[in-house]
């Protein structure tokens, strides 16, 4: 199988100069390969450089056949730029209208419209204004049309770069069925389980190494879990190892202690000569020297390796939070819809709407891309009124957007916390950020320099560290912007919470993780 991309010790670095890896060394064929790994560890940046946009620090990055990209950010005025047709159609238009000239006719490509309308048939959109601005699409639709431009132009190798995001059910099935289905080379940044399962192996980025693994998301997790055990097993034998050398240390100073001791006695009896006294004292006091040198050198070694193991425990565990307490009682009334209609823009979104939530249930709001799904959370905060149709709220609630707006960016942690919770001082806001993640200096930190994963967990901080913490929690697309590592330990928190959720997500992993109950559908 040739080579359609081949990285020889490629290293990278942030545009502040900071390194993100080093000595990466693979070869693309016609395959699938996921790129993992965790916010700020060079994802986006490896993709950037494969497509000549950055270049490495080390290495080199050669291709094999034509390349075609899908980023978070599209550009272009119009569905036909977006698409990369505006040119092409522009040349039919004026041979049709009797305007073409030999260069025209020249490079004309007569399959192009029924190829854009095959290519918009598979993504789910069907037939598209080209003249549309993008500005009028949703982010889902533009990603769409984002999926169609590589399907128009057919590269030997596609570059995606977290490409479910933002987008439905049938937007995430249609990413599946272009990668199932392409014929070269895929080389996908994501942190889409699904979508993960289906490529052929995977590439974890950090910035201690970078590990390959051959197979999909289950193989992945099946080996990062193997290397956490070893890791586990690895600190346990150091732990062991290090009491063992001080325990040693301890007997060899009370072995010295007695000879000591019993060379005293016989020195006070008057019976041994004072040569031989003397040449004892300097005999003891080397063997109490090199024994002390001895047991401080196994101490210091199994120091070493147990500081080793620690680093290593670090490194591959997932950070842990955990969120209080609230005390919601399984029989209350936390949330009822009685008929609730919501209009916007001069169109209804959803309704007549009637629901009831007791308790801690756990509930996935589902529907496509502008149905109404962020909306309905608003109307449960309060933040907008039903056009019709009554909310009754029965608890307190806090809702988490995906971009965790309720951090303000230029302000640090510790004062957004206390924005948040004005009751709490000082050194209690610096203990709620602890149980979340953030000790120390960690504290300072401006809001705005945060991870997606960083960001959540600031958020949730900062909701849930009240003496009264919400009794249902909100949440808008909430793995839309973390890592795989961050949405893992999201999941962890929510598994113990014992207030009601209500969640909009397309991500099926996510929402088996955390056992929603039922689904809310809106059309």
């Amino acid at each position: 199988m040739s080579a359609l991309l081949t990285l020889d010790r490629v290293s990278l670095a942030a545009p502040d100069g900071r390194q993100l890896f080093s000595d990466l060394t693979l070869a693309i064929g016609r395959e699938r390969v996921g790129l993992v790994g965790r916010n700020g560890s060079g994802k986006s940046t490896l993709l950037r450089a494969v497509a000549g946009e950055i270049q490495p620090i080390a290495g080199t990055i050669t291709l094999g056949g034509s390349i075609g990209a899908l980023w978070q950010e599209v550009g272009g005025s119009t569905a036909a730029d977006l698409l990369g047709v505006a040119p092409a159609l522009a040349r039919l238009a004026r041979i049709e209208g009797g305007a073409g000239t030999e260069v025209d006719f020249e490079f004309a490509d007569w399959t192009l419209p029924g190829r854009i309308e095959t290519a918009l048939a598979a993504i789910g959109l069907g037939t598209v204004d080209l003249a549309r601005p993008i500005a009028s699409f949703s982010g889902g639709e533009r990603m769409r049309l984002g999926l169609a431009r590589l399907m128009i132009e057919a590269p030997d190798l596609i570059l995606l770069d977290e490409p479910t995001n933002n987008l439905d059910g049938e937007g995430r099935d249609a990413v599946a069925r272009l990668i199932e289905g392409w014929r070269g080379g895929a080389l996908i940044a994501s942190h889409d389980r699904e979508l993960l399962e289906r490529v052929d192996r995977i590439v974890a980025l950090s910035p201690v190494g970078v590990s390959q693994f051959g197979g999909g998301w289950s193989a992945f997790a099946d080996a990062r879990e193997a290397e956490r055990e070893r890791a586990a097993q690895a600190l346990e034998r150091s732990e062991a190892a290090a009491r063992s050398a001080a325990r040693e240390a301890q007997a060899v100073r009370e072995r010295q202690a007695r000879r000591d001791s019993g060379g005293r006695a016989y020195a006070a009896s008057g019976s041994a000569p004072r040569i031989a006294l003397g040449l004892s004292k300097r005999r003891a006091e080397a063997t109490a020297g090199k024994g002390e040198r001895l047991s401080a050198r196994l101490i210091e070694e199994a120091q070493d390796a147990l500081d080793e193991a620690r680093a290593s425990v670090e490194r591959v565990t997932p950070l842990t939070m955990s969120l209080p307490e609230t005390g919601l009682a399984a029989n209350r009334t936390v949330l009822a819809f009685d008929d609730v209609v919501l209009d916007r823009g001069g169109r209804r979104l959803f309704g007549p709407l009637t629901f009831t939530v007791r308790g801690p249930e756990r509930i996935a709001i589902a529907g496509a891309n502008g149905s109404g799904k962020s909306s309905l959370l608003k109307l449960v905060t309060g933040e907008l009124d039903p056009s019709g149709g009554t909310v009754q709220r029965g608890v307190a609630c806090a809702l988490l957007d995906q971009h965790v707006g309720l951090l303000a960016d230029n302000l640090s942690l510790l004062d957004n916390l206390r924005r948040q919770q004005r009751e709490l001082t000082a050194n209690q806001a610096h203990a709620a950020l602890a149980r979340f993640g953030f000790r120390n200096r960690d504290a300072s930190r401006l809001a705005g320099t945060l991870s997606g994963g960083e960001r959540l967990r600031a958020g949730l901080a900062c909701v849930m560290s009240s003496a009264a913490p919400p009794q249902m929690l909100l949440l808008d697309e909430p793995t839309n912007h973390l890592d795989l590592t961050s949405i893992e330990a999201l999941e962890q928190a929510l598994q113990t919470y014992d207030g009601a959720l209500l969640v909009v997500s397309h991500d099926p992993a996510f929402l088996s993780a955390i056992a929603a109950q039922r689904a809310i559908a809106l059309p």
